[in-house]
Parts: structure tokens; sequence; C-alpha cells
């Protein structure tokens, strides 16, 4: 069975990809919604770029489905007394995918040409590290010499990806190899790129000399394959091809797929929350009480049990931080006469409100989740326009206040295990201008009990201060809180692998998947 799946799987795509037909041991074929933006360490910042990045390339350490820091370039580290320097041993071992040794220098300059860069995740190190906090003590130590008190420190380390230096330092043009790491791989990561056609798929192979070596029934070859039509995954599952869909198919997709007796449908309770996010700064959401009436006016358990299967998402932060969820805050409530008080407060009452609702183009369950809430804003005299763009135009728009729309459908997930992760890059000031802050809150208020919890290393306080964040931010509704992610994938019974990791697409590292079929 196995081998027949293989010869049909390879052949279709050989025709897909314009190569011919060769038979590889195992071949995992998956779709994903959204098209790779970038496959440069320095500018990776969405579920799809860190999908790829974290298969290209290793990091100092990583993050298990636990949530737990564990070793990768690292063999260990060690934190100073006052939290102010971190000290990291390479393994001896340690080697890029030339053969060459990962070395303290090579961490060195992959940090500094992050901040140069200075996006993607730069802003996760914003005021905590700078030129030069970053040393080689010898060839296989680094030490990390922090600005200020940083507690989330050690969580976010697994972002920063290691480059090699003097291949980069090669291929660096005049733009500190932006143009050629676009394109190109400089890394240590379990698998090489073998090709990448920017709208429609991606294919990278195993490389057998990774120094961390690989399980039994390792992934030899993972294709992704980019749509979002409903049809076009049934079809690509019915031909043999696909292996592993998406999490963001339809429930009757999932269901195609199960019926056709190749597939398990994986369900897993995630810390990926999904929002209405709401534009603060623009005409109506710039009014508070419009927002709480949208927030008043969305139908959470026919979003949740009807259309998109999730948890109950009471405040920005996911239950799954237990120890610093604000408990006492209720579950958000579906009542059009509050909402209809909400608006008569506003600025807006008593003539008709024009609002855009946004959401990504070809994807299912959002349309749904868009028409529903236009129905029920249109009984409360919004006058709706949905506006669908791709994922990059969306993305685009994100970056101005006046071309991000009144309302967006986003999901966001922990960029790190930290509830900081969920804080910071949403609301925060300096994170501004990303699909990930497309409310503009820019509250120093917010800003100033971020900056407090970033700045203790006491877990009681941080939960103080993250309890007291949750109650100002649910009171200024910069967003509706939707769900939490139940992530669900239609799997091949032969592949194994998959565990939700609180860190956003470490959990498609395909070193931790096997395929256990004969």
């Amino acid at each position: 069975m196995k081998t027949q799946r293989l010869l049909l799987a390879t052949a279709l795509s050989a025709l897909a990809f314009g190569a011919a037909p060769t038979l590889a041991a195992n071949v995992v074929t998956m779709n994903t919604v959204q098209i790779f933006g970038t496959i440069d360490p320095a500018k990776i910042s969405d579920y799809t770029d860190y999908m790829a990045a974290v298969n290209l390339y290793d990091g100092l350490v990583s993050v298990d489905s636990g949530g737990n820091i564990v070793p990768e370039l690292a063999e260990s580290w060690s934190v100073s007394d006052d939290a102010r320097e971190v000290t990291y041993k390479l393994r001896d071992d340690a080697k890029f995918s030339d053969g060459s040794p990962v070395e303290a220098s090579d961490v060195v300059y992959s940090v500094e040409r992050l901040l140069r860069i200075n996006q993607g995740p730069a802003n996760l190190f914003a005021d905590v590290l700078t030129p030069g906090s970053v040393t080689a003590v010898d060839a296989k130590t680094v030490k990390f010499a922090l600005s200020k008190t940083f507690a989330p420190f050690l969580t976010t380390v697994p972002a920063i990806m290691i480059l090699n230096e003097e291949v980069v330092k090669a291929n660096a043009g005049d733009d500190d190899g932006q143009t050629w790491l676009a394109t190109n791989v400089a890394g240590a990561g379990a698998y090489s790129l073998k090709s990448w056609d920017r709208g429609s798929q991606m294919t990278i192979t195993r490389n057998p000399d990774y120094y961390k070596g690989f399980g039994p029934g390792p992934i030899d070859e993972v294709r992704w394959i980019i749509t979002n039509d409903e049809a076009t995954v049934k079809s690509l599952a019915a031909s043999g091809e696909l292996t592993m869909t998406s999490q963001f198919q339809s429930p009757e997709t999932y269901k195609a797929l199960v019926d056709m007796g190749r597939f398990n449908l994986v369900s897993e309770d995630t810390s990926t929350a999904f929002y209405l996010k709401l534009n603060t700064k623009v005409a109506p959401t710039d009014d508070v009480h419009i927002r709480r009436a949208l927030a008043l006016a969305t139908d959470y358990d026919t979003i949740r049990e009807v259309i998109f299967p999730g948890g109950v998402l009471s405040t920005p932060l996911p239950k799954a931080f237990a120890a610093f969820h604000a408990d006492d805050i209720p579950e958000p409530k579906y009542d059009l006469e509050a909402a209809k008080a909400e608006i008569a407060q506003s600025k807006y009452a008593g003539q008709p409100i024009p609002i855009t609702l946004g959401y990504v183009a070809g994807t299912k369950f959002e349309e749904e989740i868009s028409l529903l809430l236009q129905a029920n804003l249109e009984q409360l005299g919004f006058v709706v326009t949905q506006q669908a763009d791709p994922w990059n135009v969306i993305t685009e728009k994100a970056a101005k206040i006046e071309t991000s729309p009144a309302v967006n459908q986003i999901f966001f997930g922990p960029t790190y295990p930290s509830p900081d992760s969920m804080f910071f890059t949403q609301y925060h000031s300096k994170a501004a201008g990303t699909w990930a802050s497309m409310e503009w809150l820019q509250d120093g208020e917010i800003d100033a009990l971020i900056d407090e919890a970033r700045g203790t290393g006491d877990p009681a306080r941080q939960a103080e201060i993250y309890k007291a964040l949750q109650h100002k931010l649910v009171e200024a509704q910069p967003d509706v809180f939707l769900l939490t992610q139940t992530v669900q994938h239609a799997m091949d019974k032969c592949l194994t692998g998959f565990k939700p990791v609180p860190m956003q697409s470490f959990d498609y590292d395909f070193v931790r998947y096997s395929w256990t079929c004969s």
C-alpha cells in the first residue's frame, strides 16, 4: 500500500512541479493556505514563514510540546544571578548543512544581522539586546549580555535561527545578504530547500548528515502545496497525493477525508487565539462603545460549535497560561439588545454606520463568520462592506493605520512560550504596524504594564500584572475574543508526530515526525 501510494504521489507531484517522477522513501505532501513570505531568519514573521524556517534552520534551543526549552545547537546554558547574562555552550558536533562547524562567531553574526535588519523576530529583543550584546567567549561558547532584566528572555531565544556567517558574507551583496537569503539557505536545519514557487509550492529534502540524526521512519521529503480551495484539497486526497491537510479546512473537508479510509482526524487543544482585531484609530471602531457593540453582536456559540471548533476565549490570553489568566473575567456573550444600548452611547448613534469586515480570501470558515456577523450588524444599523484579501495583501495593509480595516479576522499564537508573547506583539506601541497588531492600540498605560511585567523576575508579581492587563484590555475592547483554536489535521494513518507547540510553527518541524508503515 505504501509503495503504491508513494509511487502515485511522487508521479503526480512530479507533474505538478515539472520534474521527472522519482520514488522517495517517505514523502509528506501537505497543503497550506498561505504563501511563504520569506525564508530569511531575520525577516520571518507568520506561521508559514516559521513552518519553513524550523525545518531549514536550527537555533541554540527549541521548544517542546509542553512549552519547555530544550537543547538544539546549544547543549547547555547558564544564567547569572542577576539574570542579566546568559551563556550558551554549543555542541561539539554541531554543524551546518555544508558540513562546516557551528561556532560562537556564527551566533554573534546571526544576532547582529537580526538587529541591523530590525524586522521579523527583532521586535522580541527591542531594548534588550543591542549591537555588541552578544560575544564569543571561545569557539564553542557565546554570551548574551542583556541591557536590562527581561523575564521572558530564555523563551525568546528559539526565535533566533543561526546562520553560517562565512556563507552569508560571501553572498552579502549590498543588502546584508537579504537578496541571497530570500531564495537560499545557510543553516544547520534537518532539511534543505529543493524548490520554491512563491505562489504555489515549496519542497524541502532531508539532510542525511544532520548533526542530531533522525528517529525511525524519517520523513525524506516534505512538499507544501499552497491552496485554500476545499475542492482542491479533497481532489489531492482522493488522488493519493495529499498526506496531511492544513489546520484551516472546513468540517466538511475533514469528514470527507476521514470517510476515504486513509486519514485520521487529529485534534488537539492549543494556545492559539482567534480574534476580530478592531482598528481603534479608524471609524467606526475608534469608539469604544462601537467596539463593545461588535463584541455583543458576535454569536460565539455558532462560531465555536458549528463553523470552526474551538474553546472559550474570555480575555486576550488563552487559558493555557493558567497561572497568569484572569479567571474572574466572564465569558463574552451574544446579546443584540445590549449591543443596541452600546451603540446608543456612541458618537455614531442615530445614523447609518459604515463598517468594513476583513478576512482571508478563499478561507470558507472566515467567510461564514464574516457573513454571520454582517447579518447581526445589519439589524443594528451598520452598513457592512465585506473585504476578502489574500494573506500577503492583509500583511501589507496592516503596516498603516489608514489601510488596516476596521475589523479583521486574525489567528495569533504564542511567538514564544510566555504570556509576554501574547501581549507585547499585539498591544505594545513598539510592536505596532504588523498583522498581529492591527488594533493600533498605542496606549501608554498598557505599554507600562507590559514593560513592568517584562522587567520583573517574580512570577507572583508577573501574574498580578498580567491579570490587571487583561482587565484593562477587556475594558478597552480592542478585539473581539472569538475562541481558542482546536487545531485539526486530516493525516495519513501512517504519519505520526504532530503535537501542538506553544511557539509559532515549531509543531511542523518534520524531524519530529515519522512514517510508521512498512
